[in-house]
């Protein structure tokens, strides 16, 4: 089976997309991360599902988890909203997150072994000319390889 066979067409999001946006995305989409794209649906950006939580949560709630207890429910829910029209951009200008990109005829074998290494849940399936065709999600790699597995 190839990367091509199992990749599934994704929503994605552009740098200059709010954070709100992004987030609604991520979670409407059910996706493990998000894939930030140029104006020709070429891949800028890999960005795992946990590094949006990172930037959605203040650093001082994150270093001081008794300081988030002292936060009432209904703000506890809201908090990410505070971020207003800041865009995706805007938090990851200086991080390093590199698209992670397999071509349409890679095998699982290969888009496995890239996952692992770069630790995403998503990996890009790219054309010859480096144009999104769609993604691989962890989810939906591990379930192709369960299902190719022999009968226990």
């Amino acid at each position: 089976m190839r990367a091509r066979d199992i990749a599934i067409q994704v929503p994605t999001v552009a740098v200059g997309d709010s954070v709100t946006r992004t987030v609604r995305v991520m979670a409407l989409g059910r996706l493990p991360g998000l894939i930030v794209v140029d104006e020709r649906r070429r891949p800028r950006m890999v960005v795992p599902g946990t590094q949006i939580l990172r930037m959605l949560v203040p650093r001082s709630y994150q270093e001081d988890p008794a300081l988030a207890r002292t936060v009432d429910e209904p703000h506890a829910d809201l908090f990410w909203r505070e971020l207003g029209e800041l865009t995706i951009g805007d938090f990851l200008h200086d991080q390093d997150f590199r698209p992670v990109t397999v071509r349409e005829d890679a095998t699982l074998l290969e888009a496995a072994a890239l996952m692992a290494r770069r630790r995403t849940p998503l990996v890009v399936v790219v054309d010859r000319d480096g144009t999104m065709t769609g993604a691989v999600t962890l989810d939906r790699l591990l379930g192709s390889l369960a299902l190719s597995a022999p009968q226990e």
